[in-house]
């Protein structure tokens, strides 16, 4: 097998994974009612969790100590999409991402349970059952907002529109696109793409809201490759800062 086409793709569902877990937990004492925080902090602990999975057989196949990988990388040497590395906003962007991030997430790790790569099959048959809780919860919420009042719903909208070209950078193929899907080891982000959107469309009429048209779409891509925006550094800087101090400290 292609074991540098394995770290890619480990790496960026690790890191997407790792990014996304911690702008959660950043809603920890700040979401609408109680509940949400709750909600929001243990997604952010399961998503954390998952990274971990993810990084420890990156470890396997020879790459630094998982605590390591995750918190001694600037930004630069990332490989999440932008979307997971945005500020959360206000709640209605935080629940657009959530919505638009699960269900390509539970879905490819559906995809991957098939995998011939045995250990990434085996994780992923762990996870993409976490993810349902996931994926109910986003569901609810944005067939909630979006059928409130005409302020919730044209914010909605709004996070929507907004969000859309950044989610489509999810989907940004790596350089061994062909080799992960000649070995069997994930059918390609185009395949997952086209499933997500099959698979998002009815939550969205249900929520009476429209996805932007074709022709503004314009996928923001390059996270796979490094380059991020401007608050990466600074999320990677406070992610890491206690173990930046020591990396040999035992707690």
């Amino acid at each position: 097998m292609n074991v540098t086409a394995i770290k890619e793709l480990l790496y960026k569902m690790a890191d997407d994974l790792l990014i996304i877990g911690h702008r959660n937990s950043e809603w920890t004492g700040l979401g609408p009612i109680l509940e949400e925080d709750i909600a929001f902090s243990s997604m952010a602990q399961d998503k954390i969790g998952q990274a971990g999975a993810l990084f420890e057989i990156l470890h396997e196949l020879g790459e630094g100590e998982p605590d390591t990988v995750a918190f001694m990388r600037d930004a630069n040497k990332m490989h999440c999409s932008q979307f997971v590395e945005l500020p959360n906003g206000e709640y209605d962007f935080s629940i657009l991402r959530h919505f638009l991030f699960d269900h390509a997430d539970q879905l490819r790790f559906e995809m991957l349970a098939n995998s011939s790569f045995e250990p990434l099959a085996q994780v992923a048959k762990k996870i993409k059952g976490e993810l349902k809780y996931h994926v109910f919860h986003a569901n609810t919420w944005l067939v909630k907002l979006g059928n409130g009042s005409e302020e919730s719903k044209a914010r909605m909208q709004t996070a929507l529109n907004e969000s859309w070209n950044y989610a489509l950078g999810m989907f940004e193929a790596g350089d061994f696109e062909k080799e992960l899907q000649s070995e069997n080891i994930f059918e390609g982000e185009e395949a997952l793409k086209t499933r997500w959107m099959a698979n998002i469309t009815p939550f969205i009429e249900k929520a009476n809201l429209k996805i932007p048209d074709t022709k503004s779409w314009e996928p923001i891509l390059g996270g796979r490759k490094g380059y991020h925006t401007e608050y990466l550094q600074q999320l990677v800087e406070e992610m890491g800062e206690v173990f930046r101090l020591d990396p040999t400290a035992q707690w």
